[in-house]
């Protein structure tokens, strides 16, 4: 028989599992009706990380870089501000220089404009001027709205060039990772009257002014995505919270954003990278290919299975191993042959 004790301790423990159970099935049932609960984890682990990464990036940031920060490039969406560096030599100049507008990684569901901000004056400092965006993310606004927004940057950008110092005949788009998508499906509406019809967006600036496109570490294929793998619950997180659905896979608006499946041989030339331990990796090799195919102007920057360091997701903006000064001056050195190419 159990004595007083053993059944007040057995009491306690059931007045106390009661509430720990009842927010375990609460949670659980959040995190099974909608992606906010995990967006957010992943939205912090993110921020993180970009934070830590940018740190790094200090002892390789030059000086002489001019910033006009918070420029809001549509005054109808208190999300649409970006920032503009170039080199402080051209200020107060008539000198215009070819523009790099990068649009920023995360997921689609975290990122900042100023997240990789010592990454944007290591570019300037090339001699190029450089626009990173802010764009709304999930699961607060969903698709196309950054597509939508990135067109209006390009807009605002084109009609303030003297300002910024851009050479309007030269934009290049840029991206990481679910920036790189986003930059790779603007520039297919573009370039593609068709598709740029279908996603019911007019472009903002004419084909012979997008000199070509950086992308780095993209999701360009929707066939790729491997729901039931490793980083199956991540996907399904993101790729929800972008869509809008639960159910993105049967979604026809979501399918647009699957871009590989709609260029065509008018795709401006682009400069594809990847790193050989990244997970989406064989998006950027299936582009590539497809691109080739079409005899679209492209440079690769691929690396052997055997190379070493590993380089992981986003391996570009760590300038600390050579790979990343490699990816740096292959960049430009690409944007150097194109800026006036079309």
């Amino acid at each position: 028989m159990m004595n007083k004790n053993t059944m007040k301790g057995k009491k306690i423990l059931l007045w106390l599992g009661t509430p720990i159970l009842s927010i375990a099935i609460v949670v659980f049932l959040l995190f099974q009706f909608t992606p906010w609960p995990s967006a957010m984890l992943i939205r912090y682990a993110f921020t993180k990380g970009g934070k830590a990464m940018n740190e790094a990036l200090v002892k390789h940031t030059p000086n002489g870089i001019t910033l006009i920060a918070d420029q809001q490039y549509d005054l109808n969406d208190s999300d649409a501000f970006l920032d503009v560096y170039f080199p402080s030599t051209i200020a107060n100049k008539d000198t215009i220089l070819p523009v790099i507008v990068w649009i920023h990684g995360g997921g689609w569901v975290s990122g900042t404009k100023s997240e990789i901000s010592n990454y944007y004056r290591i570019l300037a400092a090339k001699g190029v001027v450089v626009v990173s965006i802010d764009y709304s993310i999930a699961p607060e606004k969903k698709y196309p709205t950054p597509i939508v927004q990135t067109n209006a940057a390009l807009a605002f950008l084109k009609q303030h060039a003297k300002k910024f110092h851009i050479n309007p005949s030269s934009f290049f788009l840029a991206g990481d990772s679910g920036g790189a998508q986003i930059a790779a499906q603007v520039a297919n509406i573009i370039s593609n009257a068709e598709y740029s019809q279908l996603m019911g967006i007019s472009p903002s600036i004419n084909r012979s002014e997008l000199s070509g496109l950086l992308l780095y570490c993209g999701p360009y294929d929707a066939a790729l995505a491997d729901l039931k793998g490793q980083f199956g619950g991540f996907l399904k997180t993101v790729l929800w919270a972008y869509s809008g659905t639960k159910d993105f896979e049967k979604d026809p608006v979501f399918k647009r954003a699957s871009v590989i499946d709609y260029i065509d041989a008018n795709f401006p030339p682009a400069f594809i990278s990847v790193g050989n331990d990244d997970p989406l990796a064989s998006h950027s090799l299936n582009l590539a290919q497809k691109l080739k195919a079409l005899k679209t102007p492209i440079d690769t920057l691929f690396f052997t299975a055997d190379y070493k360091p590993l380089l992981p997701h986003e391996y570009q903006f760590n300038l600390d191993v050579d790979a990343g000064y490699i990816a740096l001056d292959r960049s430009m050195m690409f944007v150097n042959k194109f800026k006036n190419s079309f």
